[in-house]
């Protein structure tokens, strides 16, 4: 497990109050971050102060990124310009509303966020994507992924409006990042995300039934874990843009990964070998650049009892 950051940066978080933000939240203090939370809805961590803000309109997203971390009586003094920003606020996933309002929501607030902190001199910006641009999950029918393992270089042609409000945020960060060269700009495309009290019935459904698994990739992102790569991301300086699959190391099924995945998917080519339970979205580019290791592998969480 990582140890905590020597030099606590000051990191403002968007979205924090949901289902992964307040798991990456708390990761994140374990470091020793310090965190100012902007959402609609209170974190219910005493540490950590929200800020209610609708970041679809610009003037409140550049204020979010331009104001004290808390209510203090008086104010410490002038207001500093955070470390990072991290950007997980958004709708989660198609048809919780309707998709003219979540491509509104999603690609707008991603690029108020990213312009007012290239503006700003905010020199880290963080953004959670998804493993969803791969095209997969929510496609209109059964579709295969191009080839395995699933990288960053797979072309990412999605069908669906919340995909496709991922794709368009990340073309908005990778121009961003060549119009300001000294802002680092980090793209996390997550899996399922599972929490601590949803890994026996989630794994449970994985183990059992392994190929109706193929909408997730056979992979995962623990949340406390994706807590640590982005504790990753704050640390590492000076990568410019970046793209990283942000998934745990192994496969969701109990066979070996290539003999599963060319049983259920025979027609998939192949780019490189895969370790013995790899996971088919890899995350080998996150360990190699980032350095990033586990510490919520699922077998260990349930042969452990964490889950």
């Amino acid at each position: 497990m990582s140890t905590p950051s020597r030099t606590g940066k000051r990191i403002v978080f968007t979205g924090g109050s949901g289902l992964a933000g307040r798991h990456v939240i708390t990761k994140l203090l374990e470091h020793g971050h310090k965190i100012l939370n902007i959402d609609l809805t209170p974190l219910d961590n005493p540490e950590v102060y929200t800020l209610k803000a609708d970041l679809t309109d610009g003037a409140q997203a550049f204020n979010s990124l331009s104001c004290h971390f808390n209510v203090s009586e008086p104010f410490p003094g002038p207001v500093q310009i955070p470390d990072a920003v991290i950007h997980f606020a958004g709708i989660p996933r198609p048809m919780l509303i309707p998709d003219s309002e979540l491509f509104r929501i999603n690609t707008l607030s991603s690029y108020n966020i990213i312009e007012s902190a290239c503006k700003l001199g905010i020199r880290k910006i963080i953004l959670a994507s998804s493993i969803t641009v791969y095209g997969v999950t929510y496609a209109e029918g059964d579709v295969s992924y191009p080839s395995f393992p699933v990288d960053e270089d797979v072309p990412t042609e999605p069908m669906d409006i919340y995909a496709t409000s991922k794709v368009c945020m990340e073309r908005v960060a990778a121009s961003f990042a060549r119009r300001f060269p000294n802002v680092d700009i980090y793209v996390l495309r997550i899996g399922a995300v599972i929490t601590p009290e949803l890994y026996k019935q989630k794994f449970k459904a994985y183990i059992e039934q392994p190929e109706k698994w193929k909408v997730h990739g056979w992979s995962y992102t623990d949340a406390r874990d994706l807590g640590n790569m982005c504790h990753r991301c704050v640390e590492k300086e000076g990568l410019g843009f970046q793209v990283f699959n942000a998934t745990n190391d192994e496969i969701t099924g109990e066979e070996e990964t290539e003999s599963f995945l060319k049983r259920v998917c025979p027609e998939t080519r192949w780019t490189r070998k895969l370790g013995k339970y790899e996971a088919p979205v890899t995350n080998r580019k996150m360990k190699e650049v980032l350095g990033f290791r586990e510490a919520y592998g699922w077998r260990a969480m349930l042969l452990g009892g964490g889950g």
